[in-house]
């Protein structure tokens, strides 16, 4: 790569919990002999997915070449924190050879996409593809059944539906932004939950886009770097619900961040967390929590009901257990999501 040759960068979006930083780790492990750099947007105020990423720095992607931006969803911050982070980027004593961008799962693509047209950095780096997760299981359940009237007759069995929520439209948007979607938890969705998902995605695509299935992360990496689409020149083949809009609101999500006392039990923690998606509506947690008579810390991953918990890497000083829970406003109660975590 020659220094007046630009940069090519992968955005990967996703709903919450879709598997985003799985991935990034996934191609981190077969960099295919390229030197990444990683900018991981996180929301909330815990980086628990730049955490994940650095314990798994190398040669390839050393732990100066992941950056998180905590500061709200990249697509509304991009003058104050992504322009000048990429910048950064570029300016390490060795350039990388491709960058990948992990967004928050509440992300608008488009925005973010518009800001690589700036001439601080237009000549300098290219968009080489975007790629959208979609979680399988989810889709196949009809989360985000584009049917209204199927959404309708649903309305006594399920309140959450009856309208579409401003989930469905990010949803909608990152893959309608999309070089490639790729299909998450295909092991949890199985063959039958494949096909689901794929016949709701392809009724809202508007162009031929790949739909590829995947099982923790694991793609051969050739298929989805490389793809050399120049999506800041393709904005019109890409619709948005937000089209013509100066910006966008979030205020329909809200976290909060949750101190815990060290536990005895995984388990019954992961119970816990199951009885706040079932009766306080929460999205997403996610965090480290400490565990008596255990060095490694344990990595909590949930997204509605689903917890999966795994010891990562022994602690950095203070064995300090946070979490983040995610939902949607008015769903967040943290007097009661303490009560339920036992905090």
């Amino acid at each position: 790569m020659t220094d007046l040759s630009k940069i090519p960068v992968t955005v990967i979006t996703g709903f919450l919990g879709a598997g985003k930083t799985t991935l990034i780790r996934h191609l981190m492990a077969n960099p295919q002999g390229k030197r990444l750099a990683i900018l991981v947007n996180e929301f909330g105020t815990v980086g628990v997915d730049g955490d994940i990423l650095k314990s798994c720095a190398d040669e390839s992607c050393p732990v100066e070449n992941i950056v998180e931006l905590a500061n709200g969803c990249i697509c509304c911050t991009v003058a104050d924190d992504f322009i000048p982070t990429i910048e950064a980027l570029m300016a390490l004593p060795v350039r990388p050879d491709h960058i990948l961008i992990e967004t928050s799962g509440l992300a608008l693509p488009k925005p973010l996409l518009k800001a690589f047209d700036w001439p601080a950095i237009r000549s300098k780096i290219t968009v080489d593809g975007v790629i959208a997760l979609a979680d399988a299981e989810a889709v196949a359940a009809g989360r985000f059944a584009p049917d209204v009237a199927a959404v309708d007759a649903q309305r006594a069995a399920d309140p959450s539906l009856d309208h579409e929520t401003p989930l469905s439209e990010v949803f909608e948007d990152q893959i309608l932004c999309a070089d490639i979607i790729l299909l998450s938890k295909a092991d949890l969705a199985g063959e039958t939950g494949l096909a689901a998902a794929r016949e709701v995605i392809a009724a809202e695509l508007s162009r031929s886009v790949p739909m590829l299935s995947m099982t923790e992360g694991v793609i051969d990496p050739r298929v989805i770097l490389g793809l050399g689409a120049a999506a800041e020149d393709d904005l019109a083949a890409r619709p948005s619900h937000h089209d013509g809009e100066e910006d966008h609101e979030h205020d329909d999500f809200d976290s909060v961040v949750i101190d815990l006392p060290e536990i005895t039990d995984p388990a019954v923690l992961a119970d816990a967390i199951g009885t706040l998606a079932r009766d306080h509506r929460i999205l997403r947690v996610k965090g480290h929590v400490a565990v008596a008579g255990k060095p490694l810390r344990l990595l909590v991953q949930a997204v509605g009901s689903r917890v999966r918990t795994q010891f990562d890497r022994p602690w950095s000083g203070q064995r300090l257990s946070q979490l983040v829970v995610i939902a949607e406003r008015g769903d967040i109660d943290p007097a009661a999501i303490r009560r339920v975590l036992g905090a």
